[in-house]
């Protein structure tokens, strides 16, 4: 059964959605995250996805105050990203409450540093953000391109033991457009081994079916509950 893992994004402690990763497009929810939190774990949810916008944008973490409070007011397995740009970095999102690091900039611009944190937490703990636009990674909070084409990309890092991968279509994130399937099913194809986590343009549990049955491992959301396009209860079925 295909792993449902819904996203809190974080702009100034507060849950937020963008389009495409653009920050003029930002939507600030009432809701405060960690009750946004609270409620997932109470619907049975087990797995939380925390992103730093504002780490991301600034290159440092920024929001570890929140997901310390999200941490301690829960018993959500949470993965954290955005701004992990150094040592310190990871031992604040570690020492906050996350159990996992999703890692994508470093992996392009330092890989060394990638490497030694991968050997040093090991590949249950390190992520692997992939995040892709027409066929190319994409860094610095989507703001910046690579020349790196995420086939490359994957198939490096998959070769040095990497198998925890976020991939996130840019083009299709936060416009709830529905999943690009067929960029999900060739990387399952070429990739067998690799735990898979897709994101971007899910607008309906009718996605999620369909990404279960490409044989996607997991998939990450967001703005499609809290556009009340997907409801809580809709998911009892994956959990």
């Amino acid at each position: 059964m295909i792993e449902i893992i819904p996203a809190i994004n974080l702009i100034d402690g507060k849950c937020v959605r963008l389009s495409q990763e653009n920050y003029e497009s930002q939507k600030t929810y009432d809701e405060d995250p960690v009750e946004v939190a609270k409620a997932f774990e109470a619907n049975g949810i087990r797995r939380l996805h925390v992103v730093d916008l504002d780490g991301a944008a600034s290159h440092h973490v920024v929001n570890y105050r929140t997901l310390d409070k999200i941490a301690k007011s829960t018993s959500l397995i949470i993965d954290f990203g955005g701004g992990i740009k150094s040592d310190e970095d990871m031992l604040i999102a570690f020492d906050n409450g996350a159990q996992m690091a999703t890692v994508g900039s470093i992996a392009v611009k330092n890989p060394t540093l990638f490497e030694k944190w991968f050997h040093q937490y090991g590949p249950e703990k390190i992520i692997l953000g992939a995040d892709t636009k027409e066929g190319n990674i994409a860094i610095n909070g989507w703001k910046e391109e690579s020349t790196i084409s995420l086939n490359d990309f994957l198939k490096e890092y998959v070769a040095k033991g990497i198998y925890k991968v976020l991939c996130t279509d840019i083009s299709r994130d936060g416009t709830l457009e529905g999943p690009d399937l067929t960029l999900y099913q060739d990387i399952v194809k070429n990739y067998p081994e690799m735990h898979l986590i897709a994101s971007g343009g899910i607008s309906s549990v009718d996605d999620i079916y369909r990404l279960e049955e490409a044989n996607v491992p997991a998939v990450v959301f967001g703005k499609a509950l809290y556009e009340g396009r997907i409801k809580l209860k809709d998911l009892i079925p994956f959990i």
